[in-house]
């Protein structure tokens, strides 16, 4: 059996143990030995290796006598779990871990779900091994002191594996008849953020007025600025892109992007990043929120369990759809193959009282699924918003084509109802099958 890490082998096997929240006791005499023993905390495995070692086991359920560690300095793919934030509900973070997935994400949006933040630091005081963070943070809620003040909060409670992502708020805004954050502010946005993560001071406006500001009284150690904590910025438009090349750690696209886009807006990141004088920084991050459906023998895509599986993250690409057509003043960005369903779902929305349709256009938002939209989720539909819907196989080609493409994470967002089962069979059936 094959382990593949950077680390040394003792590592590994504390590291895992760690993880699995047992107590690894080191047997050496060998000071040398020791300090390295004891340096397991500048690192995680990977879920394939924790897979890969549990199989060692075999059925008897022992630790192998022998385990073969390659040392090399290879990645793969990560896998994220995204629900929407419910905080009696932190458990579902624990559970992502015990699945065996790097990351869990908690979304932020105040009209409709907990806080994040909240939400976070229980999950955060529950697990030990897994990312975690927010999927993502918006920045037209919450002042940039505040949002640095809070990741930097839950770091304490998870030092070394919290990241902060962070976007301008399609629904957290528009739910409130609100726009997003314009780019020019956003950028500004991730200036202060990143400086203040960094225990930098750093140039703050605020109504007009301008001042230095900074994280004071530091010896209380209320905040973790140490483990420095990275930025994943949800960017799609060429401006955002460039701030993110700019200021951010990583880019997180919001829905399954085609391999030629994904690569073009990697070229503005890098663009901004050169434009900014910078260089992006060793293993610049790249992650994609997604659904999935594991399809069983004989299932389609119109079958009952798919459709409630899919249909939550479907129609809510049509209430972004919806709200980009109001901002371009027009629909042309429309596939063709789903253009019957288009104007019917246009003919549904605009039946919605104009006053309050800020609100009712957002509902069940990647939550659940309105009864009234599920004669949207189509087959075409389906197909359009390139969810990881498919056979085991099917899903795991279409992983590795973006793997070559240079996506490192895939973040799954299920709805409610379904979330744990998605998450298990996601990681049964396509991340850890052999």
């Amino acid at each position: 059996m094959l382990v593949v890490t950077a680390n040394p082998p003792p590592q590994v096997i504390f590291r895992y143990a760690l993880e699995g929240g047992m107590l690894p006791i080191t047997g050496t005499r060998n000071a040398e030995h020791m300090a390295q023993d004891l340096d397991i905390f500048s690192f995680q495995l990977t879920v394939q290796d924790h897979r890969t070692i549990e199989a060692m086991a075999g059925e008897g359920g022992g630790m192998p006598f022998r385990v073969t560690i390659i040392e090399t300095g290879g990645s793969e793919m990560k896998f994220g779990g995204m629900v929407a934030t419910k905080i009696d509900d932190w458990q579902i973070f624990k559970e992502l871990e015990d699945l065996g997935y790097d990351s869990a994400w908690a979304p932020d949006s105040q009209m409709i779900w907990s806080d994040c933040y909240a939400t976070l630091a229980l999950a955060a005081a529950n697990t030990s091994r897994i990312r975690l963070g927010t999927g993502v943070a918006i920045a037209g809620t919450r002042l940039a002191p505040v949002t640095a003040h809070s990741i930097a909060s839950v770091a304490k409670l998870a030092p070394g594996r919290t990241f902060l992502g962070i976007g301008t708020g399609h629904t957290a805004m528009r739910i409130m008849g609100q726009k997003p954050v314009g780019p020019s502010a956003f950028r500004e946005y991730l200036r202060v953020v990143r400086g203040l993560l960094d225990g930098k001071e750093v140039d703050y406006t605020q109504n007009g007025e301008t001042r230095p500001i900074r994280f004071q009284d530091r010896k209380l150690k209320s905040l973790n600025l140490e483990d420095r904590i990275p930025i994943y910025v949800g960017a799609n438009g060429p401006k955002a892109l460039a701030a993110t090349g700019a200021f951010g750690d990583g880019r997180i696209s919001a829905g399954t992007e085609p391999l030629s886009v994904m690569q073009n807006n990697m070229d503005r990141v890098q663009r901004g990043a050169e434009e900014a004088e910078r260089t992006l920084p060793e293993g610049f991050h790249t992650a994609m929120l997604t659904y999935s459906s594991v399809l069983r023998p004989g299932e389609t895509l119109e079958s009952p369990r798919v459709v409630d599986e899919v249909g939550a993250p479907v129609v809510s690409s049509l209430h972004f759809w919806y709200e980009i057509m109001l901002q371009r003043g027009n629909d042309g960005f429309i596939q063709e193959a789903v253009r019957e369903d288009w104007e019917d779902y246009k003919c549904y929305v605009e039946a919605m009282p104009e006053a309050r349709r800020h609100q009712t256009l957002h509902e069940g938002h990647c939550a659940f699924l309105p009864e009234a939209e599920r004669r949207f989720v189509t087959p075409a539909m389906i197909k359009a918003t390139a969810g990881l819907v498919g056979s085991p196989d099917d899903i795991r080609e279409e992983i590795g084509r973006m793997e070559t493409a240079g996506l490192k994470e895939i973040l799954l967002l299920p709805p409610i109802h379904s979330a744990r089962q998605n998450f298990r069979e996601f990681a049964d059936k396509v991340i850890f099958a052999r």
